[in-house]
C-alpha cells in the first residue's frame, strides 16, 4: 500500500481554509492512506480555553465530515488531528477516516507545555489498534513520540503503522522516531506543520520534519523544515509482523518482563 503524510502551515482559525488546503496538497500524490498534522484544521496558539472551545469541534462535526467524504469519494484512509469537544470537555484528538466514514478518535495522551492549560486528558486507555483494510494501524500525537511506552503499548497490540500528527516545535523527534520504529519494528508516518504561529507572548516555529520510516529504521520519505510537502512510499505492512533481530532474537519473545516492574512506578 501507498502511506503518505501532508505537511503545510495552517492559518490559525481559518478551518475551512486549512482543510482545502490540506485536501488539495493530498490530492496531487495518489496514495491509499494520508496523515495530516495535529490541529490541522484551527493552528496550534489558542490564548486561551474559550477560544479553544469555540473552535473546537465534535467527532462528528464539519471537518470530520469533509475528511469522510474526501476519503468516500476516493476510497482512501486519512489520519488528521483536531480539537475534539465532547460536551464540556475538549481533547487534542486525531480522526482517523475511511471510506465508510469515522473509524475511531485517539485523544493525545500526554499534553505538552500550555496545552495542559488549555485541554483535558483523557481518563479512557487511548491506545486501540484499527484494521483499516490493509493495514494494522495505531496513532499517537506529536508530543506522545517522547514516551516509548506509547509505541510499544501500540505495537504489542498488534499495530503495523503508527500514524503521527505532530505539531513539532522541539528538534529531536524526526531522529527519535527512527529508535521507535527500530525498538518496535514498525512503521511511522510522522506528519508535521511548518510556519511560525505569534498569539503567544512567546512565537512557536514550527519544524516540520514529516518522515515514513521502516521497522528498519530507513527514512522513506522526508519533508524539509519549510517546505509544503506530500510524500508518499510504497509499504508492505506485513513487513512489521516479523520481529526477529537474528534468527534466534525475537524483539517481542526476548523481553524479560519480570525485570521491567519499575518501569510502571512514578519517580
Amino acid at each position: 500500500m501507498k502511506i503518505a503524510f501532508v505537511q503545510f502551515a495552517p492559518a490559525f482559525g481559518d478551518a475551512g481554509a486549512n482543510v482545502d488546503r490540506a485536501l488539495a496538497l493530498a490530492a496531487r500524490e495518489p496514495a491509499d492512506l494520508y496523515v495530516f498534522p495535529e490541529l490541522f484544521n484551527t493552528g496550534y496558539q489558542f490564548r486561551g480555553r474559550d477560544e479553544l472551545v469555540a473552535l473546537a469541534e465534535a467527532a462528528d462535526g464539519a471537518t470530520v465530515g469533509r475528511l469522510a467524504g474526501w476519503c468516500r469519494e476516493r476510497g482512501v484512509v486519512a489520519c488528521a488531528g483536531f480539537a475534539e469537544r465532547d460536551g464540556d470537555r475538549v481533547y487534542n484528538s486525531a480522526a482517523l477516516v475511511g471510506p465508510a466514514g469515522l473509524v475511531g478518535v485517539y485523544r493525545k495522551a500526554h499534553l505538552f507545555w500550555r496545552e495542559k492549560d488549555l485541554f483535558d486528558v483523557t481518563r479512557e486507555d487511548p491506545f486501540r489498534v484499527y484494521d483499516v483494510g490493509g493495514a494494522k494501524v495505531g496513532v499517537m500525537v506529536c508530543f506522545d513520540w517522547i514516551f516509548p511506552e506509547a509505541a510499544r503499548i501500540l505495537a504489542l497490540r498488534g499495530a503495523q503503522l503508527i500514524l503521527h500528527p505532530a505539531n513539532l516545535v522541539l528538534p529531536y523527534c524526526p531522529a527519535a522516531m527512527v529508535t521507535r520504529c527500530l525498538e518496535n519494528r514498525v512503521f511511522a508516518v510522522t506528519a508535521g506543520r511548518t510556519g511560525t504561529e505569534s498569539r503567544w507572548d512567546k512565537p512557536l516555529r514550527f519544524i516540520g520534519g514529516s518522515r515514513i520510516i521502516s521497522p528498519a529504521g530507513e527514512v522513506l520519505a522526508r519533508a524539509d523544515d519549510e517546505e509544503e510537502a506530500v510524500g508518499v512510499a510504497d509499504v508492505n505492512p506485513a513487513d512489521a509482523d516479523d520481529k526477529h533481530i537474528t534468527p534466534r532474537n525475537d524483539l517481542f519473545a526476548d523481553r524479560r518482563v519480570g525485570l521491567y516492574g519499575e518501569l510502571c512506578r512514578r519517580p
